[in-house]
């Protein structure tokens, strides 16, 4: 299936890319792409280093006449966001990625693609091998866990790098080139609460929400596309204020840096309630279809009678959850007065899961102001507080604030012109990008971000643009035969 990937223009690229997603590389478990980054390097007789951490960095000398420019930092993270559809059976810690062309796009069969961050490593893997592509000193740096928490940029030391420049490939958009980017923190909240036995007169159903597109929780927050949570607890919340329904069990999504595609969940009515508690379901799920067409015309919401389950949450702790996440902030929470049309502040109600005791509802709060930041964490705080969670925030990573006066970003926004014959859009995204946190250690080297069209990152429909791949390639080498002297 991947032979057709290994055939697409540049090739050097494209073989880079099926080599690398031959190799399980989920978040937290990079033991084998660190190897592989490693091995790659040793291979090609280059100084091969991998930190405390297992970010890698690889150096190669300048070519020929280069000898006398800046040296450059390439970097891109070595993980991927593991996201299937719930009917394909695929092992991310086993298999390789399944790749296609359709059309003008490769995709995987039925998972993410891993061209978010894979294509920039690629680039970098494609660049170290080459023999003649000029090119300035490079510092090739390949960190681990970006998606999950940015632990390997977290984790960089300073003085490791000695690069004057750093070229992130991480950018989704081909004609964007990028200057800062929204930090982020997660946000946990958990609670136990007492089971209860189920009584006479009842009947079961699961409820299941699939379908959904799902998207990166940051550049696609703004799109108003369904979050899988959000539709079931309307959905619970409604049984609940209306039917008595009871809660046994909710599983929905999956990694903070998705917007849920799916969500499951099993519930009790009284039988006497049964039927009526099944029309007014059907009838929000075609409410909530309607509403959804447009940006999200596959959602399917079923309903199917089960099996009692043992078990159910009790009444008021049921209620107070239900309660509180209708009223937790979720989608945007603010845009930027600077920069027009970029979210500034935004939330993803991310992952909830109830069952044998316990609540745990797990969100990723952005944005490029600090102080707003705190603002939304705090309003979510207070409002799963209330019902008695436990809230917890972590793995927070600052911005990357921009600087217009950058000479790098003159040198690629005089060269995207040159080449395209329009003017590249330089603007600061609401995704977290790593230079924000490599800044912190290395804050006189100067940062900028670019890369070729990806669409749907961190859902199964994640597809990279081959005709962008070209573009790029071409960008990438022009970038680098034109870094300026030290």
């Amino acid at each position: 299936m991947n032979s057709e990937i290994r055939a697409l223009e540049p090739k050097t690229l494209w073989n880079k890319f099926a080599d690398l997603n031959e190799v399980p590389r989920p978040s937290k478990k990079e033991e084998r792409v660190i190897e592989f980054i490693k091995d790659f390097g040793t291979s090609l007789g280059l100084i091969t280093e991998v930190d405390h951490v297992g970010n890698v960095l690889i150096k190669k000398p300048a070519t020929q006449g280069f000898e006398n420019r800046k040296t450059v930092v390439m970097q891109s993270h070595l993980d991927m966001v593991h996201q299937k559809n719930a009917d394909t059976d695929f092992d991310f810690d086993t298999q390789g990625i399944e790749m296609y062309v359709d059309g003008d796009w490769v995709r995987a069969n039925g998972t993410t693609l891993g061209a978010d961050n894979g294509l920039g490593v690629a680039t970098i893997m494609a660049i170290l091998e080459s023999t003649d592509i000029a090119h300035p000193t490079l510092e090739a740096l390949f960190t681990i866990d970006e998606e999950t928490g940015m632990t390997g940029a977290m984790g960089l030391e300073g003085g490791w790098l000695q690069a004057d420049i750093l070229l992130n490939l991480d950018t989704e958009e081909d004609d964007e080139i990028g200057v800062g980017c929204a930090g982020g923190i997660d946000v946990t909240a958990k609670r136990t609460y007492k089971e209860e036995l189920i009584g006479q007169g009842k009947k079961a159903y699961t409820i299941s929400v699939t379908g959904l597109n799902g998207g990166h929780s940051g550049m696609d927050i703004h799109k108003g596309l369904g979050n899988a949570n959000r539709i079931m607890n309307r959905l619970l919340f409604d049984g609940f204020e209306n039917f008595g329904l009871q809660v046994s069990e909710i599983k929905g999504g999956s990694l903070r840096n998705a917007i849920p595609r799916e969500s499951f969940a099993s519930i009790v009515v009284d039988t006497v309630q049964a039927e009526a508690f099944m029309f007014e379901i059907n009838e929000l799920i075609k409410t909530i279809q309607n509403e959804l067409s447009i940006v999200d015309p596959n959602l399917i919401i079923e309903v199917e009678a089960v099996d009692l389950p043992e078990k159910v949450m009790e009444l008021e702790v049921q209620e107070g959850m239900l309660k509180a996440l209708y009223a937790a902030h979720n989608g945007v929470y603010k845009m930027s007065a600077s920069i027009p049309d970029l979210v500034e502040t935004s939330n993803n109600i991310a992952k909830v899961t109830v069952g044998n005791g316990e609540i745990v509802i797990e969100c990723l709060t952005r944005s490029s102001v600090e102080s707003s930041k705190l603002d939304l964490v705090n309003k979510l705080r207070a409002t799963f507080e209330l019902i008695g969670c436990e809230v917890i925030t972590s793995s927070d990573y600052p911005g990357w604030a921009p600087n217009m006066n950058s000479s790098i970003l003159k040198v690629l926004d005089e060269l995207y012109q040159k080449l395209n014959g329009e003017k590249a859009h330089v603007a600061a995204c609401h995704a977290g990008l790593e230079c924000g946190i490599l800044g912190q250690n290395y804050p006189d080297m100067d940062m900028i971000s670019f890369g070729p069209t990806i669409l749907g990152a961190h859902s199964p429909d994640e597809r990279a643009s081959i005709s962008s791949v070209q573009k790029y390639w071409k960008f990438v080498k022009e970038i680098l035969a034109n870094i300026p002297k030290q």
